[in-house]
């Protein structure tokens, strides 16, 4: 017969059909995101400052760390960094096969290579920003999320949300926009682009926080997980720790 320590880790070992299904919205939200990437959208004018510009991704972007917010409050930090880094070997996939794609040579009735070669022909630069800003932002939200958490013994949740969302957006759009733009545009325009993405994500956030805390209490009642990460090792190369 299996003792109670037995059992205990195998149960931590298994995965739920929500956590699953909360793992594939996040890597198909990257993956998107990093496609709505290549196109900036200009949102208007605002007198002393001048015109606002943000990349496409905004649109769902912020939804992953909505998710990671949503995967740290029910499952812990270990489950996190299992998403986070299964989301960032999707998106090195997809990139890789884009590549690939790319390097085959077109039939020669296709008048869409020139389209094909935008969306998907990143430059190198821009592709290790998104990579770099995605593992930096996402970690960190991770991380602040399941920290206030202990400290605030599980209350607050829409205060954490927000706290863990603004610090993960300011590290990603830091990282991003100097690294994939730098010495391509003016250095007012990428300063414009970093405070306005990290405050329109978080934006984005407090909007569907009402939804967020809804499918949390849902999730918390049908997983029957809230997890705390006490003695929680927050190494993340410690992926087998789950």
């Amino acid at each position: 017969m299996q003792s109670e320590l037995e059992k205990t880790r195998i149960m931590k070992n298994k995965v739920s059909v929500s956590f699953m299904m909360f793992g594939i919205l996040f890597c198909v939200c990257l993956v998107a995101s990093n496609l709505l990437e290549t196109k900036l959208i200009q949102l208007g004018i605002i007198p002393g400052i001048g015109s606002i510009s943000v990349t496409a991704g905004l649109l769902v972007f912020p939804i992953s760390y909505i998710i990671n917010d949503c995967i740290v409050e029910v499952w812990g930090y270990r489950k996190a960094r299992l998403i986070i880094w299964m989301g960032f070997a999707m998106n090195f996939l997809v990139v890789g096969l884009s590549q690939l794609a790319i390097q085959l040579p077109g039939a020669p009735f296709w008048e869409g290579e020139e389209a094909f070669n935008f969306v998907f022909g990143l430059a190198p630069r821009i592709v290790a920003a998104s990579l770099l800003a995605f593992l930096i932002g996402s970690f960190l939200n991770a991380y602040v999320m399941s920290r206030m958490k202990i400290a605030s013994q599980g209350k607050h949740f829409s205060y954490r949300a927000v706290l863990s969302t603004l610090a993960g957006e300011s590290a990603d759009s830091i990282l991003f926009f100097p690294i994939a733009f730098g010495g391509l545009m003016p250095v007012n325009e990428l300063l414009k682009m970093i405070i306005v993405q990290a405050i329109l994500k978080t934006l984005y956030e407090i909007i569907i926080l009402p939804v967020t805390i809804r499918v949390v209490k849902y999730i918390k009642k049908v997983d029957g997980s809230d997890v705390y990460d006490e003695n929680v090792s927050y190494n993340v190369l410690k992926v087998n720790e789950i």
